[in-house]
Formats: C-alpha cells, structure tokens, sequence
C-alpha cells in the first residue's frame, strides 16, 4: 500500500531518518510499489537504496544523517 503522507511510513523511518529523507522514502516506495506490482518487500529495499543515496547512519547516534557533498 503507497503512502500519502509522512506519518505512516514505518517507525524505523519516522524515528531516525531526517524528513527530507522521510520524502526520498516515500517517494521512492510509492513508485516501486507500482513498478513491482504490489512486492512491498521490493519496494521497501528500494526505498532504503534511495535513502542511501544521499544519507548515511551515524555510528554515534544510530540516526541517518545528510552526506557531505564533495
């Protein structure tokens, strides 16, 4: 099931993942979800891939943090 709106994304999400990031996850699930027919496993692999891309989890904090452009 896609999400529609920050909230009812998942609590590891919501706890630890900045809210820019909290959208690059949604949005990224929303369209696997579609492209892998419904596969919410999929979709939420994708989800973190796209995450990843642009935050890192702090080994400190065990939150996700913004990476430092070169």
């Amino acid at each position: 099931m896609p999400y529609s709106k920050r909230t009812e994304l998942p609590k590891q999400v919501k706890n630890n993942v900045p809210a820019g990031g909290q959208d690059i996850y949604k949005e990224a699930f929303n369209n696997a979800i579609d492209q892998y027919d419904g596969d919410e496993e999929r979709a939420h692999r994708v989800a973190w891939n796209a995450v990843k891309q642009k935050y890192k989890k702090d080994p400190d904090s065990d939150r996700w943090v913004r990476k430092k452009s070169n």
